[in-house]
């Protein structure tokens, strides 16, 4: 299996970023590739689609079509999904009823200085990536106090966090017939 992981932080040291790596420990025998790409997109813009797609888009394109599932970490940024991040999602939705992430698996975590751990760009991303027409899963971990949620190394301090991540996780990888309701 193959899982494709997009942090929506642009930021060096993102916690969203060290979430994911955080993620990737949960994980065995799959085949973890952090797409790292989203300072690269262009802003969507339509007139340029329909004569060529940038690389960069066809990238991320090709690398979401490549994998069995995407988790996508998201910080929040004024009480919403970070613009880069609906950018990308704005361009892999396209061309829109065969878009790449059409019933593809997604799970959704965040992590935020504030006390809600991004559940309010959370709940956003969920409902783009539905309109979308992903596979995303009810269940998601919101990281409150990013700030002092990380060791030095990046890894969670708290075990019951690391635990929830997990499940999470693991609530991806199985198959839909299988999963947690």
């Amino acid at each position: 299996m193959r899982v494709l992981a997009i942090s929506g932080s642009v930021r060096q040291g993102s916690y969203n970023a060290a979430l994911l790596r955080a993620a990737a420990d949960c994980m065995t025998d799959v085949e973890f590739v952090v797409w790292r790409g989203l300072a690269d997109l262009p802003a969507y813009d339509e007139d340029v689609e329909s004569s060529a797609v940038p690389p960069a888009v066809a990238a991320l394109r090709q690398e979401i079509g490549g994998a069995d599932a995407v988790l996508i970490a998201t910080p929040e940024y004024n009480g919403s999904v970070p613009g880069a991040l609906k950018n990308a999602l704005d361009w892999v939705s396209r061309p829109f009823p065969a878009n790449v992430l059409r019933q593809k698996r997604v799970a959704v975590v965040g992590a935020s200085v504030g006390l809600f751990g991004a559940i309010g760009a959370q709940a956003e991303l969920r409902k783009v990536l539905k309109v979308i027409g992903a596979d995303v899963l009810a269940a998601g971990l919101a990281v409150p106090s990013a700030q002092t949620a990380f060791t030095e190394n990046g890894r969670l301090r708290d075990r019951k966090v690391e635990g929830a991540l997990c499940e999470v996780v693991r609530d991806l990888l199985r198959p839909p017939m299988e999963r947690a309701a």
